[in-house]
């Protein structure tokens, strides 16, 4: 008997020790992670901030501002800036040889697990296709493309929908014009390419059909309209397996 309570006290002294080492273990997992988090985002907002001290000025704002040749000497693939007002979504837009290009690297060039804003592969980077595609990660705070999960509130769909497209030799104004949650293996979304050979009104159709929330109006203001150009933004969403948000917006020559 006393054989098994000595073996029961060793017992239960290991089990205590395993348990409270894997709690500092977790503990300092759960710790790291944190630290290894706030210095994502903090890596994020510097290039972010640094960045906007290069922001072309808009052509009635100022002749003497930054403009499009002080961005291209940081990086030549930088091919526009895209700005949705009131949220923090206001970044320059790269455009690499494939879609895995700068799904990890910041606008300098360097590895950044927050990535960059970009073009889809496919579009035309003068954006003179009828349908054009970006993407940006999902962050907290609505950093980078997670300022999208505002639209996915009514009211503020509906009180917000406005921004710009800058480019190096135009301005376009962007009429957003509906949020959708749709799978990443959607093809109206996530094909570009045929939407610059088949008729755009079909993408509007589907569009009114499956959109958490649209703008009717602009819909059939843009429906058989030739010079129609579309912009969307695309994110990752929690909601499901693959779930993306997207918002659409009519690019306006400015």
């Amino acid at each position: 008997m006393n054989l098994a309570r000595v073996f029961l006290k060793i017992a239960n002294g290991v089990i205590s020790a395993v348990i409270v080492i894997s709690l500092l273990l977790a503990g300092a997992y759960a710790a790291y992670a944190l630290w290894d988090n706030s210095r994502i985002y903090a890596s994020a907002d510097d290039v972010q901030r640094e960045m906007l001290k290069l922001k072309p000025e808009l052509p009635e704002t100022s002749d003497s501002g930054p403009t499009f040749a002080e961005l291209l000497e940081i990086n030549g693939d930088i091919c526009a800036w895209v700005t949705v007002d009131n949220t923090p979504l206001d970044y320059p837009v790269v455009q690499g040889e494939t879609n895995l290009s700068y799904i990890n690297t910041d606008v300098y060039g360097n590895f950044a697990l927050a990535g960059s804003v970009f073009l889809d592969s496919r579009n035309d980077r003068d954006f003179r296709d009828s349908y054009s595609l970006l993407y940006g990660h999902d962050m907290i705070d609505y950093k980078m493309f997670g300022a999208l999960e505002l639209f996915k509130d009514e009211v503020f769909f509906n009180q917000n929908n406005s921004g710009t497209l800058i480019l190096p030799d135009r301005v376009y104004d962007l009429k957003i014009f509906a949020c959708l949650l749709l799978a990443a293996s959607d093809d109206y979304i996530f094909e570009p390419q045929v939407w610059q050979t088949d008729d755009i009104d079909k993408l509007l159709t589907y569009t009114s059909e499956n959109a958490m929330y649209v703008d009717e109006k602009t819909i059939q203001e843009l429906r058989g309209n030739d010079d129609v150009q579309v912009l969307a933004l695309s994110t990752c969403s929690a909601e499901f397996t693959n779930a993306r948000t997207i918002l659409l917006a009519a690019m306006v020559p400015h």
